[in-house]
């Protein structure tokens, strides 16, 4: 590994999708693999002028024994002091910002009980609920982004050995995150966030009723969009006007469904990992915005646990369209991690969508955004549709059919 990329590479991340400001507390949730990395992050920040940076560090073969040998009621209490141990800062003086890192073992949960899994985390969501607010609503700055570890890299290269899976996942993970030697990726990214805000602001134009994906595959699926809907692209912009980036990549242009007017059959495209597991060739069945029937060629179960998770996880939050010249696309990687994955092709979420995608959305209440046709869960999983022969089309308010995408790429 670069070390000098590594140091570049932290520092965008902090910098460009974080954004800390003078006098905030940059929170850092990093697996205990990726300490160096949230080291060097945590120097980028307070050269910044971060005010303090706190780091919560989780551990996946622990994880595994809690879930393996703990009894699920006492897994399932999540006492507040969690959830305080976050708010606690965002409420305070100079507020705070939060970065998630990922280098996690796609496969560290094989093999345990999917529906303990399931309402564990569940349990764990609706504790955090009042934390998951400030970034679902973009109340903070936010921003997801990942590293290689040797259980990830093994299994995205399997036929190299560890130390060479590593370095070849940071190479790929560089490459697709436009961080190289010779230019700077703040200026990269800068085009290609004005690239994918001109997609949108098309989009926006348009004034769309619906959008209708098919593919040879099968997929042919009408998405009705949410009332006052915004097709939203790479950057946010927290309540206080700081702007950021959440997930580092991203490719997609994306907004909300009305979560009662989605039907038609929809197919997988690459395989999603869930609680640790893989769900592959999967198909979905919509009437009226609900699923009313799925099935999975992999942990098809798995795949009922998660639409089951509650009222709102069998309709979906986001459709998100992403080109198949994407360069998580172009990589000919599986990555085995939705942040990546879900950039190589468009994808639907099924749970929660984001207040930001209506006009006003953000400052509405749950009755509110679902009177718009925004869905509430507790859940948010992204599983990806997209494929090279999709074509897409729109249809306006005034009833005109206007093209969006062919053969898997922009028309426009």
């Amino acid at each position: 590994m670069d070390q000098n990329l590594m140091k570049k590479y932290a520092e965008f991340v902090v910098r460009m999708g974080t954004n800390v400001q003078p006098g905030q507390t940059l929170i850092i949730q990093s697996p205990l693999e990726a300490a160096f990395f949230a080291r060097a992050c945590a120097k980028a920040a307070f050269e910044a002028g971060a005010a303090d940076v706190v780091v919560k560090y989780s551990d996946d073969k622990l994880s595994r024994i809690r879930y393996e040998m703990g009894e699920e009621a006492a897994l399932c209490d999540v006492k507040p002091h969690l959830e305080r141990s976050y708010l606690d800062y965002v409420e305070s003086e100079g507020g705070a910002c939060v970065l998630n890192i990922h280098a996690d073992d796609p496969n560290v949960f094989a093999g345990i009980d999917a529906g303990k899994l399931n309402r564990v985390n569940l349990a764990r969501r609706t504790a955090l609920a009042n934390w998951r607010e400030y970034t679902m609503n973009d109340r903070i700055q936010w921003c997801v982004a990942a590293i290689p570890a040797p259980a990830w890299a093994k299994t995205v290269f399997p036929g190299l050995g560890e130390e060479e899976a590593v370095e070849k996942l940071w190479q790929v993970i560089f490459e697709v995150c436009r961080v190289d030697a010779q230019t700077d990726p703040v200026k990269n990214w800068e085009h290609h966030v004005a690239v994918m805000n001109a997609h949108a602001d098309r989009l926006n134009q348009l004034k769309l009723r619906s959008i209708h994906m098919t593919s040879k595959n099968g997929t042919d699926l009408t998405v009705g969009l949410a009332e006052d809907h915004i097709w939203e692209s790479a950057g946010g912009v927290s309540e206080k006007g700081v702007p950021f980036m959440p997930n580092i990549p991203t490719e997609e242009v994306f907004t909300a469904p009305h979560c009662m007017h989605v039907d038609g059959v929809v197919k997988g495209t690459r395989p999603y990992v869930y609680n640790g597991q893989l769900i592959e060739g999967f198909s979905v069945t919509f009437k009226d915005g609900l699923v009313v029937a799925h099935s999975a060629e992999k942990n098809e179960a798995l795949l009922g646990e998660l639409l089951d998770s509650d009222a709102g996880a069998r309709r979906i939050g986001e459709i998100a369209l992403v080109p198949a010249s994407s360069p998580i696309k172009k990589s000919g990687v599986l990555f085995y991690n939705t942040l990546f994955d879900e950039n190589a092709a468009c994808h639907i979420a099924f749970g929660a969508g984001y207040p930001g995608t209506v006009k006003g959305g953000n400052a509405m209440n749950t009755q509110q955004l679902l009177e718009k046709g925004v869905n509430d869960s507790a859940i948010h999983e992204d599983v990806m549709v997209g494929s090279e022969d999709m074509t897409i089309t729109g249809l306006t308010q005034d009833g005109e059919t206007v093209a969006i995408f062919e053969n898997g790429e922009w028309a426009f």
